[in-house]
């Protein structure tokens, strides 16, 4: 491990940033795929309080060796809202990939930053012309392609993933308000505390054992979630955000793959032409933010 973490290190920034956010799509979409293939047998509110269960026992070590981790937050409340929020976005994400193909989940979440742009605009205030503008545009056809709203059947499993972009564009919000009050550490160990007792209650209506297979599943998804954050941060620090919104969209071949290989679902062409205008309408929005950025410093 030490000579792999050297050879990487040992790469210019942004094939680093590279490989972490590819990285990343594919631990996020193993986690659906795994879910997909137990989620007949346990149900989704089981998982979700598993996985946190897992990921908990598997970040605890680092957290205990952390010497600035502060347990009392500045505003407890907020923070109970992400962990709400998280949840609330598990469950929906984990419902969704019952009913529809991987590829096709991932290319809808892809208009999360378009509803984020306008959920900001709506809480924070920010100024709605530009590039906002045409990203959001863009992004509603490029849903609309994938949806095609009137021209087929509504999948139930397209209403979980918009559930998913709605609650979504709302947490980094959230995030960003505790961010100049609150320790990283602070919100992350919140969020698994919110989260383990809204799993728990939840599961406790539809609890069945599960067998030791179906808990080395769940701790496997545990694992793949704790690693898909420490990933997707190293990501940020050796790239730009222009850079990890472009390499993001990765996840949809990677999607396609793994849907493919796991469950022989091959997206069609709608899927790529719809979820390739929202990356046209991410990349505009990430170009229009960093040139704001620019021209205040």
């Amino acid at each position: 491990m030490p000579r792999l973490a050297a050879l990487i290190a040992s790469w210019p920034a942004t094939v680093q940033c590279g490989f972490w956010v590819i990285l990343s799509g594919t631990l996020m979409t193993l986690q659906l795929a795994i879910v997909r293939l137990i989620a007949g047998e346990v149900h989704v509110f089981e998982i979700v309080f598993f996985r946190s269960v897992f990921g908990l026992i598997i970040v605890l070590p680092l957290l205990v060796r952390g010497r600035a981790i502060h347990l009392r937050p500045v505003r407890p409340w907020l923070n109970v809202l992400c962990g709400a929020l998280a949840f609330i976005a598990s469950v929906l994400f984990y419902f969704a990939v019952q009913h529809m193909p991987i590829a096709d989940i991932t290319a809808i979440h892809f208009s999360r930053p378009i509803f984020a742009s306008i959920a900001a605009a709506l809480i924070l205030g920010e100024a709605m012309r530009g590039n906002r503008v045409l990203a959001i545009l863009l992004g509603i056809v490029g849903a609309a392609i994938i949806i095609r709203p009137g021209l087929v059947d509504l999948n139930v499993g397209i209403v979980y993933v918009l559930g998913v972009v709605a609650v979504q564009s709302f947490n980094p919000i959230n995030r960003k308000i505790l961010s100049k009050v609150e320790h990283p550490d602070t919100v992350a160990i919140w969020n698994v505390a919110t989260i383990l007792p809204m799993g728990l209650v939840s599961m406790l209506f539809v609890w069945t054992v599960p067998t030791p297979a179906q808990l080395g599943w769940m701790g496997l998804i545990g694992l793949f979630e704790i690693l898909n954050q420490r990933v997707l941060a190293r990501a940020y620090m050796q790239g730009d955000a222009m850079v990890v919104v472009g390499l993001h969209y990765t996840r949809l071949p990677i999607a396609a793959l793994v849907g493919f290989a796991f469950f022989g679902e091959a997206p069609d062409i709608w899927i790529w032409a719809g979820a390739s205008v929202i990356a046209i309408a991410a990349v505009v929005l990430a170009r229009g933010e960093m040139a704001r950025v620019g021209g205040k410093s």
